[in-house]
């Protein structure tokens, strides 16, 4: 991780939900919680964690860096008022979801929506960026080229393009890792202005 070196982005938005999916790069998510938290203060961050992505990273730790519980993406067991979907997808005014793994930009491209942060990112309007962390090979195959193509036709998402990195199984650099989020913050941002430019013509 490399923010300290990094120019700081500006960034506005006041709810930022960050979507942890199961990419090994997600054990980086603690420093960049703490980076954020200290960057930009006024803005209010809750963390939603796959089930993978918790094999990778400690909720504890993200609870206690982020100052909030962190939330998981399963359905309630209990009958609840309150739909999460709903409550997620109206709070947030910005979407990070970091890393982004092959498998959950495929379900979110081809419009799946079974767990509660895929209901909500197809149903919100707020801008959302994504972070693809893909194994050798997965940025080039046809299958992701396709879903990026569905994403570009989105008017409220963004993806950063990943950067190369070893892979943790062949020790090459040939794996596709996350962009900074130093990268994915203005995109989001651009993105947010773009949107209400065009919601007050």
């Amino acid at each position: 991780m490399t923010e300290q070196s990094s120019p700081v982005p500006n960034f506005s938005a006041q709810r930022l939900l960050i979507v942890g999916t199961g990419a090994l790069g997600v054990s980086s998510l603690p420093g960049w919680l703490g980076w954020l938290r200290e960057t930009y203060p006024e803005t209010e961050t809750k963390v939603l964690l796959t089930r993978q992505a918790s094999t990778f990273v400690a909720p504890a730790a993200l609870t206690a860096i982020g100052g909030s519980p962190v939330l998981h993406d399963v359905w309630p067991a209990e009958p609840t008022v309150a739909a999460p979907h709903v409550q997620l997808g109206q709070w947030a005014d910005a979407v990070a979801v970091y890393p982004a793994t092959f498998h959950f930009v495929s379900r979110f491209a081809t419009g799946l929506a079974d767990t509660p942060a895929l209901l909500a990112l197809q149903c919100t309007t707020a801008p959302i960026g994504i972070a693809p962390a893909l194994p050798p090979g997965g940025y080039e195959s046809h299958a992701f080229r396709s879903h990026m193509a569905a994403l570009r036709n989105r008017r409220n998402v963004v993806v950063a393009a990943p950067e190369p990195g070893r892979s943790v199984t062949s020790g090459n650099i040939e794996a596709a890792t996350a962009a900074p989020l130093t990268t994915l913050l203005p995109m989001i941002e651009g993105l947010r202005t773009k949107l209400g430019e065009a919601g007050t013509s």
